[in-house]
């Protein structure tokens, strides 16, 4: 299989960004992969673009990439929208690399770009109850509800404000990994606060503010067991990552001594499976095709970025990864594992609940995040000796389970 590589990658920063227009942050991740890779806009040979907000929030229901990328200087060359919820900017690139050793091209771009904080904040609620069959809407809602059924919420567990309903469904994961295996309201904190104390050394993060475990625990309550740090915030911003093959590497002039392989790159949809049914998780087998096809294992992986768009996703992804033993996710986080300096770093970016999460931009995002480590530049929050990383990046609800699921592993 031809090798594929990451010659150039950036993102703005993440977070409300009012008086930036949607294609002034795309302009900036845009240039700022150009200037890591080498690369001019004439080198570009396709366009793979994520901003599955900009019909719904912006009104560009249709064509999104093609309207940005005319007001960022990019023409002449395919352009293809991508949707997959919030797997959509690791689905881009995942299409960009297929693309690529289909021989399509030697050189693409993928950019996901997202304005989300707008003023009425019910339009950026109403996006996330599009990512489930909405024919199915309460039958879905309750079914998923049901799973954390057996868990009493304390008093005064329950927000009095709105929030997502997603939060309701990741609240039912919590509760339903709290009753099957033990796992507490604290080890969930634990990793909350982790992330938000490595988020304080990304300046690209949208918080930047650390955290203890009795002040998450402590914080103003979503649905128990979550409290409001625990979550993912809407989020402004832009990534991109240009991706090329070797003879692109080298008509680009990229230098050799910054690339970065990637050694996989797999996209997997939903199983409907049973709740109890873990070995059949859509990210427990996707990382089994994506580990199989680099060649390595979990052991072989030193950093980590996956998708916690509540606090509990970064465990069951842990253990879904096999970067910690079905059910002990919780332990590992509490006694510090997924901490840079731990046995395995994960979301030493701050992760979503704390970098924030431009749905289209997300995956891009913590690719650059690792790209950032297996360069050896990532300052304060760096993995020492990292050279095998794995990202994990979900969208969407099918049955008890992501809808689709991105797995890249990245190698130096």
């Amino acid at each position: 299989m031809e090798p594929i590589y990451i010659a150039g990658i950036a993102m703005t920063e993440f977070g409300r960004h009012p008086d930036r227009k949607l294609e002034e942050l795309a302009l900036e991740a845009l240039n700022g992969a150009l200037a890591d890779s080498g690369a001019q806009r004439s080198d570009i040979g396709a366009v793979f673009y994520a901003g599955i907000t900009n019909g719904a929030l912006q009104g560009q229901l249709s064509i999104p990439g093609q309207v940005v990328m005319s007001k960022i200087g990019i023409e002449g060359v395919p352009a293809y929208n991508v949707e997959n919820a919030c797997a959509s900017g690791s689905t881009a690139v995942h299409l960009a690399v297929q693309s690529l050793r289909a021989g399509a091209t030697d050189v693409a771009l993928a950019l996901g770009c997202e304005k989300m904080v707008v003023a009425d904040k019910a339009k950026s609620f109403a996006l996330f109850e599009a990512g489930w069959d909405v024919a199915r809407a309460e039958e879905n809602f309750a079914i998923l509800s049901k799973m954390g059924d057996g868990i009493v919420p304390p008093p005064g567990s329950e927000s009095d404000r709105p929030y997502s309903r997603f939060m309701s469904i990741y609240a039912g994961f919590c509760r339903w990994h709290m009753k099957t295996y033990g796992t507490t309201q604290r080890q969930i904190a634990a990793v909350c606060a982790k992330n938000h104390n490595h988020s304080v050394h990304n300046p690209y993060s949208q918080f930047r503010k650390p955290f203890t475990i009795e002040e998450v625990l402590a914080a103003p309550p979503i649905t128990y067991p979550i409290t409001l740090p625990m979550c993912a915030p809407m989020t402004d911003g832009a990534a991109a990552a240009i991706i090329c093959t070797e003879a692109g590497l080298k008509r680009i002039g990229a230098d050799p001594r910054r690339c970065v392989k990637i050694a996989a790159s797999v996209i997997r949809s939903f199983t409907l499976r049973g709740i109890d049914e873990s070995e059949k998780h859509v990210s427990h087998l996707a990382a089994l095709q994506a580990y199989e096809i680099a060649g390595l294992g979990p052991q072989d992986m030193h950093v980590a970025e996956v998708h916690d768009a509540s606090a509990m996703g970064e465990i069951i992804q842990a253990e879904n990864l096999g970067l910690a033993p079905m059910g002990q996710g919780g332990p590992c986080a509490e006694r510090g594992d997924f901490t840079v300096g731990g046995r395995i770093p994960i979301n030493p970016s701050g992760g979503l609940e704390s970098k924030g999460h431009p749905l289209g931009a997300t995956g891009i995002g913590q690719l650059y995040e690792l790209t950032t480590q297996l360069r050896g530049e990532a300052g304060a929050r760096q993995v020492e000796g990292a050279r095998h990383a794995i990202q994990e990046n979900g969208g969407g609800l099918v049955g008890v389970e992501e809808g689709a699921v991105a797995i890249h592993i990245l190698s130096r």
